[in-house]
């Protein structure tokens, strides 16, 4: 190889490497909003991880793991989305079912307990809703619920949801028992369209699903907060 084509090989390398860290800063909205939800419902202890952590830990996967030099901006997008929902997912695992971790245990068994078998969970810590989402239920049945205070400020969970005319307030508190007793893999689909400004089509590749079935998921979680606005 000539050592023209050295420094274009070089070049090019360079060009994609700064493509690929323009590109990641479009996670950061998504992952930082995972992170405070689960710090938020107890699965993570505060503070401990961050976005930039998670986001650097996808970029050496979709290194490690292969590429194509030639892949266009939006396909890098959803690949990088993708690595990151996987470490977020494998994070979550990790922090809830790990012996060491701090107590999340006992809330997450507790609120288990409280759903009546409404929810499953798989070997992914994916929370599974039984029924198809049919049944999205905020009942507490005389169980204590770890519920919080919504303080997301930029309202983009509404923006998506296209509410207008609601009380800040009371806004806060249903999307604080939205995110409390949604399953963790239903409300990343609601994150992925609020904070990662994906498609239903994106979504489906991110997640590896049907484009009708992200979009039953939403109709079904949006239609459960205006139930609960009345």
């Amino acid at each position: 190889m000539s050592s023209t084509d050295k420094l274009n090989e070089k070049a090019t390398q360079t060009a994609f490497d700064k493509k690929v860290v323009s590109v990641s800063q479009q996670l950061h909205p998504y992952v930082k909003h995972r992170l405070y939800i689960a710090e938020s419902t107890g699965v993570l202890p505060k503070n401990m991880y961050s976005s930039n952590g998670i986001i650097d830990e996808s970029i050496a996967k979709f290194y490690g793991n292969g590429y194509n030099i030639d892949i266009d901006t939006h396909a890098l997008k959803l690949k990088l989305f993708k690595y990151a929902d996987d470490e977020l997912n494998s994070l979550f695992k990790q922090e809830a079912f790990h012996k060491n971790t701090i107590s999340t245990n006992s809330i997450l068994e507790e609120e288990l307990d409280g759903l009546e078998e409404k929810y499953t969970i798989d070997d992914g810590f994916d929370y599974v809703m039984n029924e198809d989402l049919n049944d999205i239920s905020y009942q507490q049945n005389g169980h204590q619920k770890h519920l919080f205070l919504y303080a997301e400020q930029d309202n983009s969970v509404l923006s998506s949801f296209e509410m207008k005319g609601v009380s800040e307030n009371k806004s806060k508190e249903i999307l604080g028992s939205l995110y409390s007793w949604l399953p963790l893999n239903v409300s990343s689909i609601i994150d992925l369209l609020s904070f990662g400004k994906l498609s239903f089509a994106d979504i489906a590749k991110v997640k590896s699903m049907e484009v009708k079935r992200v979009e039953f998921i939403y109709e079904e979680v949006i239609n459960k907060f205006k139930d609960h606005l009345d």
